[in-house]
């Protein structure tokens, strides 16, 4: 048996450096980038958008730079002219990094995605600008296919043995290895190991691949036997649900979108696998399939347009909705074009779909401006309606607002404000919005560590429905919403503590600051959080619903919150003078309790445990009985 040679793997690495430099450098930087994330995780803010740009800065760059190695090697470029391209491609993954915060801009982070899809698109084509290169393309694309599923094994399965043997060592050894080493092991295996073992596997000659007929024929059984039937069951169940809206005459449901675009999908990467063998004698069903699959596919992008255009103009263009329109388009432009043309190439897939990606992401015709344009338009009407506009701002609404107007504006600012920031607002208000949000996030930020994202969103959209007299409006809105239209919603309330401040531990001899319940109880899992104290383990026991458990050795201490919850509320009388009129809404009603009334103590064997909440958030379902806790904040004091 012959085993590789430790010579051999340093030939190979020494091997890729040389082709591919600045390809293994940014892949570097962008591991190095993630392990410091890893490290700063929830403790500095600051540390983690910067780690984030050059984590997607490094993702960018390594895809221009391999990009424009592949152009230049299949074009014969000297040296000096490789080297011009690739400071070219590292000066635009400068200024797109720059340009770009994924870890504070939700739309950041879509302008990555779609950035970072455009770039892996121009690597499958940047080698073939040339003339007739369809074949090479297609053998070049199917190994970088192959490489990247074997590297994605290899990856696996090395993390999978390194990880266990991690544990192995926690477990016989008594180490103590956590989340964060076996993250930082992903990371390196992934961002080094993976990318280094992909770019070996590039091919160095574009040429040679031009007379590779080789065909494997695990692509063939794959496509024939799982990638087409997987197609057929998408149309058939399509094509019958349009037929059912000819028939009952109804507009069509929002998943046929989704339905429709994994017919595409499928049917268009089915043509793609199997391109090579079209023309041969056994394989005469290809052209067949692909022909039918064109047809087939008209009449549901029809469909597409109706299901899109339908909520487009109901709700106005938001960035999924624009990305459903434009693939409506070059749907319809692919089909047509393999319908009538003769030469059939399929270059033409990744090139246009690349083209149109780039032009959704910057521009007057991007998704976000688009987007946020149509927005804005809406949110402008339902004021100038409501009559509060004037003067080309916005003044606050009366109190005759319908609730129907009232939730759909702020389902508006929510989303504007969430996607596009406070300051997208600006031309409609007279105040500087850059100096209230950075006010508003100074003001409630008492800690050094920086306002989560989330939390500074929640904040903006607080002070700007206050402005606008929308604060009774939680956003909840759908077109058949009218004042004679009722349906039944869940009932919330929030309970506060009377005065925020430094948490008083006189008389404990321990503070465990992380009581965070989130999420519906009916979904979440229970989970154990262990801690050690005086070499003695103490279990903090989540059940996500009813019961919080802190078990100390042998002894343990339940706190049943629903029960304790549904006993204040049962209280109607003192509840009502704890009332907080202005954090309350149609959404929730808000109530301020003192810390009396937030405390909640057990004896645990010879030790005394008290739970000291902070928030806590309530839902009753339309049709249930009791108050069930989604969400609570707060502290386990410890008395030893």
């Amino acid at each position: 048996m012959k085993f590789i040679s430790l010579k051999n793997l340093v030939q190979g690495a020494a091997a890729v450096l040389k082709r591919f430099p600045l390809e293994v450098l940014f892949a570097l930087t962008g591991t190095v980038a993630a392990i410091v994330n890893i490290e700063l995780n929830s403790i500095d803010y600051d540390g983690q958008g910067l780690c984030w740009r050059l984590i997607t800065g490094a993702n960018l760059g390594l895809l221009l730079s391999l990009s424009a190695t592949l152009y230049s090697e299949s074009h014969g470029l000297s040296k000096g002219k490789l080297w011009l391209l690739r400071l070219l491609a590292v000066l635009l993954t400068c200024a797109i990094t720059w340009s770009i915060n994924p870890f504070e801009q939700k739309t950041d982070i879509l302008r990555f995605l779609l950035l970072s899809f455009a770039f892996h698109l121009l690597v499958a084509f940047a080698a073939f600008t040339k003339g007739n290169t369809v074949q090479s393309f297609w053998q070049f694309n199917k190994t970088l296919f192959l490489r990247f599923l074997t590297s994605a094994l290899y990856s696996a399965v090395l993390f999978i043995g390194l990880a266990a043997a991690i544990g192995a060592i926690n477990f016989l050894f008594n180490a103590n290895f956590e989340w964060d080493t076996f993250a930082t092991l992903w990371v390196l295996i992934v961002g080094l190991f993976s990318t280094t073992f992909f770019l070996a596997g590039v091919p160095a000659s574009t040429e040679a691949l031009n007379e590779d007929y080789s065909y494997p024929k695990g692509l063939k059984i794959f496509t024939q036997y799982v990638l087409i039937p997987l197609a057929t069951v998408y149309v058939i169940i399509l094509l019958a649900y349009e037929g059912k809206i000819l028939i009952s005459w109804q507009l069509p449901k929002g998943l046929v979108s989704s339905l429709i675009l994994g017919y595409a999908v499928f049917g268009i990467l089915s043509n793609l696998l199997v391109y090579p063998i079209r023309n041969q004698d056994d394989n005469k069903w290809i052209k067949t399939f692909s022909k039918s699959f064109y047809l087939l596919l008209l009449p549901l992008i029809v469909l597409l347009f109706v299901a899109t255009g339908t909520r487009v103009f109901t709700y106005g263009v938001t960035e999924l909705r624009y990305f459903l329109v434009v693939l409506a388009f070059w749907l319809l432009f692919i089909s047509i074009y393999f319908l009538i043309s003769k030469k059939q190439n399929i270059k033409l897939i990744p090139i246009s779909l690349c083209l149109l990606t780039l032009v959704s992401v910057y521009g007057p015709l991007s998704a976000f401006n688009v987007a946020k344009m149509s927005q804005l338009r809406i949110l402008k009407d339902i004021f100038i309606k409501n009559k509060a506009f004037s003067n080309l701002k916005f003044k606050p609404v009366s109190n005759s607002i319908s609730k129907r107007d009232g939730n759909h504006a702020v389902a508006v600012i929510d989303y504007l404000v969430s996607q596009h920031d406070i300051t997208v607002l600006q031309p409609y208000f007279k105040k500087d919005l850059k100096k209230v949000s950075d006010s508003l996030i100074h003001k409630n930020n008492s800690n050094t560590a920086k306002l989560h994202r989330y939390e500074a969103i929640s904040l903006k959209l607080e002070w700007v429905k206050k402005q606008l007299n929308l604060e009774k409006y939680w956003g909840y809105w759908r077109d058949e919403d009218t004042e004679g239209n009722t349906y039944a919603e869940d009932e919330r309330i929030g309970f506060t503590i009377e005065e925020m401040s430094v948490i008083d531990i006189k008389g404990y001899d321990y503070l465990v600051n992380d009581l965070t319940l989130n999420g519906s109880p009916d979904t979440l899992k229970p989970t154990t959080i262990r801690y050690k104290i005086n070499n003695t383990e103490v279990k903090h026991i989540d059940t996500f619903r009813s019961t919080q458990v802190i078990q100390i050795g042998n002894e343990s201490a339940s706190f049943e919150l629903e029960k304790w919850a549904n006993e204040i509320l049962a209280d109607t009388a003192s509840l009502k003078k704890l009332e907080n009129t202005e954090g309350s809404s149609s959404y929730i009603s808000s109530y301020t309790l003192p810390q009396s009334k937030l405390t909640i103590t057990r004896n645990c064997g010879k030790h005394v445990v008290t739970l000291r909440l902070t928030q806590v958030n309530l839902n009753k379902p339309a049709k249930g009985k009791r108050f069930e806790i989604t969400y609570a904040l707060g502290a386990i004091l410890i008395k030893w």
